[in-house]
Formats: structure tokens, sequence, C-alpha cells
């Protein structure tokens, strides 16, 4: 589900004069969009170039995604590591690895990138590293259990960027017009809203992404 919530002129507005796709996240754009008829779940240049420069900014030296798709988001987000940092990514679709292990391959980002393959309730707990950064692009009805899983392998000051909070417009209709997804969603942002120990910010960039900065720990 993704809806622009900006008249299409100004998106392209945007785009223009926003740094151009690297040639690399580029054939990635076109691949994508030319093999999967699931292609909107891609992130895309104005997406991608928010979180390349999130990342930038924080400077991490571990990052998690929950959802790596075809591998766009997750370099958008690698190049921004410390130099020795390590993104790890997870995904239930094992039909993607070869897709987006070439293009980590070819950004040279391989050896800073662990993908994990499964159910990501799972993997989370598993993985034994404290995160500075956590992307969440998954299954919908779990953002707040992977909300959970996350916040205490995330130190003070680490953040948490959680997209599609806007999921299509529906969050802002009735109840009884809401896709289950929807439904979730917004479960989710009023658990954002209602968290203490924590400082967040809505963006309305393409489909909405929650930025979330933890504060305390209880």
């Amino acid at each position: 589900m993704t809806t622009l919530f900006i008249p299409k002129q100004i998106d392209d507005y945007a785009e223009k004069y926003t740094s151009p796709e690297s040639p690399v996240l580029a054939a990635l754009n076109r691949e994508t969009n030319m093999k999967r008829g699931d292609a909107v779940m891609l992130s895309g240049h104005l997406q991608g170039a928010f979180l390349q420069m999130m990342s930038h900014m924080i400077r991490p030296e571990c990052i998690l995604e929950i959802g790596t798709f075809t591998g766009y988001s997750a370099i958008c987000l690698a190049v921004g590591l410390r130099e020795n940092g390590h993104l790890h990514t997870i995904d239930i679709d094992e039909e993607l690895v070869e897709m987006s292990s070439r293009y980590f391959n070819n950004a040279g980002l391989q050896d800073k990138i662990t993908q994990h393959i499964g159910e990501a309730s799972e993997i989370i707990p598993a993985i034994n590293e404290s995160f500075d950064l956590v992307f969440i692009d998954a299954d919908k009805p779990n953002y707040e259990l992977y909300f959970d899983l996350v916040f205490d392998k995330i130190p003070i000051g680490g953040y948490i960027i959680a997209d599609n909070v806007l999921y299509g417009g529906e969050v802002v209709l009735p109840a009884e017009e809401q896709s289950k997804n929807a439904m979730a969603i917004h479960r989710f942002n009023e658990k954002i809203r209602k968290d203490n120990r924590i400082e967040h910010l809505l963006v309305p960039v393409r489909d909405g992404l929650m930025v979330v900065r933890k504060i305390k720990d209880n």
C-alpha cells in the first residue's frame, strides 16, 4: 500500500531537487519494477534518500531492518554505517535473496550486510546485538510486536523508523471502513503516541514514516 499525499508535480519536483539515486540503486529500482508485481513495496528514490540521510546523521554502528524485499532500503541505510558497522536484515521470502545479494555485492556492501530468512519474531531475539537504528517495513499486524521485541535492544538515543504508517490514508477513516492492515497500523500509531519512553515524529513522506527516538528505558 503506497499513496502519494502530495500532488505528483510536487513529488516530481522534490525528486528533481534531491540527490539522484546511485547507479546501483537506479538499476535495482528498474529491475524490481520490471520483474516484481509488488514493486510498489520498494522504498524508491525520495524515501530511500530520506533513509540514507537519516543513517548518515545517526552514524549507526549496528542497524536492524525488518523487511528486506529486494534490498533497496538496506543499501540506503547501510551506506551511513560507521566504518566497522553492520546491518542485519530479515525477510520471510527466500526467493528474494538472489536479487538482494547481487545488489549488495554491486554496492560493495556484502561484508556489511547479513541477510536472515524466516519469521522476524523468532530471528530478532536470536540476534545478540544492540541496534542504534531499526527500520520496520514488514507485515503490518506485527508492527507492535516488532517494536516490543527491539525496544530493549536499542540504547537510549537510538532510533526506530516504521514505514507505511499512513497506510494509503486509511488510518483517518472510520474504523468500520479500515482494512485489517490499516487497523493494525492505527493501533501501532496509538501505541507510539502513548509511550512516554520515546519522542516521535510522523513524517508524511510517501506512505508515512514514524521516526522514534528512545529517551528512557521505562
